[in-house]
């Protein structure tokens, strides 16, 4: 347990606790949280801003334990199945949450997750052929629009809501927009892979 995998357990961590905090029913236990009122307009549940905090903390955990590995030559088969887990529990577990409270678009949540399974299942194929599938530019473009879209989302849109501008709702269009792009231009990278036979070896008992 190097110090890159230890820190992408701590996003795992503040994952869960992100969930947690989305989830766990305060009303009905009698728990009253505070509530921000901006401008006489914008009503704010203080859980949101907390969980956008954390959820900021867990995104550059993201950056840090992968510069770490590599840097530190400390890159490990768990790192990498751990460092891919974290971020689906980070990022689509606060999508679905989000959509189920009405904050997004459904429909943007199904794109990005099934945009997840859909390359997640292309690099799986393409590495039991022995082929490596490196990030392309519009999956790290989609990556920043989405990162920044559900942080003002937790944010409320602040400040821009405060100048009526849809900036976290045009962020997540656009991060939705290039999953679909960047989920073709992998199946287009990598189709070969897709259709190539698998190579059957007959065993001969003896």
């Amino acid at each position: 347990m190097n110090l890159p995998n230890k820190i992408t357990m701590m996003r795992i961590i503040l994952s869960l606790l992100i969930i947690f905090l989305l989830l766990f029913p305060f009303d009905a236990t009698g728990i009253t949280l505070p509530t921000l009122f901006i401008n006489e307009s914008i009503v704010v549940d203080i859980r949101y801003f907390i969980c956008g905090c954390l959820f900021i903390a867990a995104s550059i955990t993201d950056f840090i334990d992968g510069y770490l590995a590599r840097k530190n030559n400390q890159v490990t088969d768990f790192g990498k199945m751990m460092d891919a887990i974290a971020d689906k529990v980070l990022v689509n577990s606060v999508l679905i949450i989000l959509a189920s409270t009405g904050f997004i678009s459904a429909l943007i949540a199904v794109i990005i997750v099934v945009r997840d399974i859909v390359v997640d299942s292309i690099k799986m194929v393409a590495g039991s052929k022995g082929e490596v599938v490196a990030a392309i530019k519009s999956g790290k473009l989609k990556t920043i629009f989405l990162m920044v879209g559900i942080t003002l989302t937790l944010f409320y849109n602040l400040p821009f809501e405060l100048l009526n501008l849809k900036v976290s709702d045009a962020c997540l269009i656009v991060a939705a927009v290039l999953s679909i792009l960047s989920a073709i231009q992998y199946y287009n990278l990598n189709k070969k892979y897709l259709f190539m036979q698998s190579e059957v070896v007959d065993k001969i008992d003896i």
